[in-house]
């Protein structure tokens, strides 16, 4: 049985990437864990951004959950994706607290050449206006 936190991840991800159901989802004490960063991104607004930006990085493409895994109040969700003719393989690693609001998100991705590309375009999205 899917936990109720994932079961709304996977509505945020499927559905639109609504930011109503994102903000909804989170802690405000949350911590994102980049792939990229060697620093946690540490509150509300910081991960909602990264999570909307990578959102619309895999958004129309392939992507699909291929494995899901959970304890308690953590999951572990390996994905795959095809952006600009590259393959990308790489897991979620969600934890979430007895309110159901997630506490820490971590992305790991490989190959490294994948890791590179969707750096790429995280960087343009999040490019201050």
């Amino acid at each position: 049985m899917t936990p109720p936190a994932i079961e709304r991840w996977h509505d945020f991800i499927s559905g639109g990437h609504d930011p109503a159901v994102l903000d909804a989802l989170l802690a405000d004490e949350v911590v994102f864990h980049s792939p990229a960063l060697f620093s946690p991104q540490e509150g509300r607004e910081k991960t909602a951004m990264y999570l909307t930006a990578a959102a619309k990085v895999f958004g129309g493409t392939d992507f699909r959950y291929e494995g899901q895994w959970f304890a308690e109040e953590s999951a572990v969700l390996e994905f795959a994706a095809t952006i600009d003719g590259k393959y990308v393989n790489g897991i979620d690693m969600i934890a979430w607290n007895g309110d159901g609001l997630i506490t820490s998100f971590k992305v790991m991705i490989r190959p490294f050449s994948a890791l590179q590309l969707v750096m790429g375009k995280m960087a343009e999205l999040l490019q201050p206006s």
